[in-house]
């Protein structure tokens, strides 16, 4: 398969502290990747510096034989690459539906192939409303939403803008067995539609469940990566991560 991204020898400090150490990740365009590690690992910063809200001090990040290096957050989302954030963003004054067309318009409507119309954004607003199971939702507003279905409207943001890449931060974050459940099939579905799915998750049902590989971090390394069940097996990540 062809590398989407490819991040190469990564460096993160905050002052003396080290929070990403060459940091050497690819990822395959359709692939499903899981990115595990104990609180502190660098996880988020790793995050963070691929989607430009931090920028990184060595190495580099390539995505579609792209350099993104210096690049600002919402040229990284034009160019196809989104997220979604452990604690959902919503615009708390619009509806669901309004949340989605924000996305729509800023990142779609501004890409080469030229502007929406209303009626096509209306449309797409409803597919992705039917695809994350929110079409009865609509004309409700974020707070008015269970914990579950925010989450959900947190994926249809960022699938609004049609990534290529959906970097999904710790998406079941409170949830039930049974909702957990429910987001890893949606994501699951989201990849079959096309889109490279990165997974952060602590939650190792879901994580196994999802990944058809795994890297782990461990204070700022990479200390893993491989098959799921090859992985979780590994000497090194059972002492940093699962405790044994």
């Amino acid at each position: 398969m062809t590398a989407l991204l490819e991040v190469a020898g990564l460096g993160k400090r905050f002052g003396g502290f080290v929070a990403l150490d060459g940091i050497d990740i690819e990822v395959a365009e359709g692939e499903r990747l899981g990115l595990i590690g104990p609180n502190g690992s660098g996880k988020s910063t790793l995050v963070n510096c691929l989607c430009g809200t931090l920028a990184h001090e060595t190495g580099t990040v390539r995505f579609e034989g792209r350099t993104l290096d210096g690049l600002p957050a919402h040229a990284r989302t034009r160019f196809g690459l989104a997220r979604t954030f452990q604690l959902p963003r919503p615009f708390v004054s619009m509806s669901v539906a309004d949340n989605l067309k924000v996305p729509l318009l800023y990142a779609i409507d501004r890409r080469a192939h030229g502007h929406l119309t209303a009626a096509q954004t209306e449309a797409r607003c409803e597919e992705l409303l039917r695809l994350v199971g929110l079409v009865d939702c609509a004309h409700k507003f974020p707070r008015d939403l269970t914990q579950v279905d925010m989450r959900k409207l947190e994926l249809a943001r960022a699938m609004a803008a049609e990534p290529r890449l959906l970097i999904a931060d710790e998406a079941m974050a409170g949830l039930s067995h049974s909702e957990v459940s429910d987001i890893v099939a949606l994501l699951i579905r989201l990849n079959e539609r096309g889109t490279t799915v990165i997974l952060i998750e602590h939650i190792m049902r879901a994580v196994m469940h999802f990944s058809q590989r795994l890297v782990v971090l461990v204070s700022g390394r990479k200390i893993a990566d491989g098959l799921p069940d090859e992985v979780i097996r590994d000497a090194e990540v059972e002492r940093a991560y699962l405790g044994q």
